[in-house]
């Protein structure tokens, strides 16, 4: 569980939620999830931090998905 309940991305590095996004739901999903062109267009990790660190709307949006699977897999355990 999470020690910090009023952050669920505490802990974890921007490298580290779109690796693990891109590893549950793949590159063609999260291109359908969130419609940004880093994940449907010769999708990588690097290119995908290089273009959240610089776009704070897309990141916020991968954040958002990031915490929904987060919260969804503790409460299948």
């Amino acid at each position: 569980m999470n020690s910090h309940p009023n952050d669920p991305l505490h802990g974890y590095t921007l490298e580290t939620i779109v690796t693990r996004l891109a590893e549950e739901y793949g590159w063609d999903e999260l291109a359908d999830r969130i419609r940004i062109r880093c994940f449907a267009n010769d999708p990588s990790v690097k290119s995908t931090l290089k273009f959240l660190r610089k776009t704070p709307w897309a990141r916020k949006k991968v954040e958002i998905l990031f915490a929904e699977m987060v919260d969804r897999q503790e409460r299948e355990l």
